[in-house]
């Protein structure tokens, strides 16, 4: 998920009540929800190198052991340096790691849900594990807990005393609501293609949200040498539909080359859906590798990079 819905679901955890077991508890919460992310420092050695890091290994089983360790000794060790206020709690070391541990876990699960996916298993293993079930920007999401937030804003000080009837526990669980929700359309969206002629025995497709619209899914079947787009309708009248025009692998020489390269090797162990476009100048060739999960447009911000293979090389390859 985005940063704006991680940091609204640490908040609104911390709006329950957490907040008040510990000094630092709500910054901790906050931070935690968000400390994953810290792999984004990766995009300083380019786009195509994030990919090879993002979502591993501050996203793995292992990170969210030491992440929560680290982030609650950080925010004790600051407590104990900082006066506190009079009345104020003493910053708990053991409640700091149990938020911590509570709001760093909340970060890849909620990842998990959406297209991009996670490598739970990194560093040991890095096979990528999907969701499908909620877009990486959900505007719905944002809505639920940023109105959670304000109301529990307006009743600080006369909040109720049964804490799940508190205005942050209702949006969390509307949120919970929500993401079921989804889940059940993205499996009722699934049977709706496998029961489809459209979709061949053994074929590999995805099923993914789209912004705003809960009631549609984005389709990509992978038919083996191309792949077919479409998309699925739950309401209001259920149906499959499939784009006219099929997207061609591309599978070709220069694509094999720009495949054995290291940003294609980086570029295609992170991509669900690859495939290849080819474009022939007199001084180079220029190989575009297009993740169709994404996008179909060569010239995309995300989703597609674009590797230049000289030309003589190219035709060597060829000719061999």
């Amino acid at each position: 998920m985005d940063p704006l819905c991680h940091t609204l679901f640490g908040a609104a955890v911390a709006s329950t009540g957490l907040e008040r077991k510990t000094r630092f508890g709500r910054a901790t919460l906050i931070i935690g929800a968000n400390l994953p992310d810290i792999d984004a420092l990766s995009y300083a050695w380019g786009d195509t190198a994030a990919l090879a890091f993002r979502r591993g290994l501050t996203h793995g089983i292992p990170a969210l052991i030491t992440l929560p360790l680290l982030l609650a000794a950080l925010m004790h060790w600051i407590g104990r340096r900082a006066r506190p206020r009079d009345g104020a709690r003493e910053a708990d070391f053991s409640w700091l790691w149990a938020l911590a541990s509570l709001s760093v876990t909340s970060h890849p699960m909620l990842d998990f849900l959406n297209v991009y996916g996670v490598r739970w298993l990194m560093p040991f293993d890095s096979t990528w594990f999907y969701g499908d079930v909620l877009y990486i920007a959900d505007p719905w999401m944002w809505a639920v807990l940023a109105l959670a937030l304000m109301a529990a804003r307006a009743t600080r000080g006369r909040e109720p005393r049964r804490v799940l009837a508190r205005p942050a526990c209702i949006g969390l669980s509307l949120a919970l609501v929500y993401v079921i929700a989804m889940a059940g359309g993205e499996l009722a969206a699934r049977r709706m293609l496998r029961a489809s002629p459209s979709l061949a025995e053994g074929s590999r497709f995805m099923v993914a949200p789209v912004a705003v619209d809960p009631f549609r899914r984005a389709l990509v079947i992978d038919d083996g040498a191309q792949y077919r787009t479409g998309v699925v309708e739950l309401l209001p009248s259920p149906r499959v539909a499939l784009d006219e025009r099929p997207i061609s692998k591309g599978e070709s020489a220069e694509a094999r080359r720009a495949a054995e390269s290291r940003e294609g090797r980086i570029f295609l162990g992170w991509a669900r859906f690859p495939f290849f476009e080819v474009e022939r100048t007199p001084a180079e060739t220029i190989v575009y590798i297009i993740d169709a999960r994404y996008t179909l447009e060569r010239q995309a911000v995300f989703g597609a990079i674009r590797l230049a293979l000289p030309a003589a090389e190219s035709n060597g390859h060829e000719s061999r």
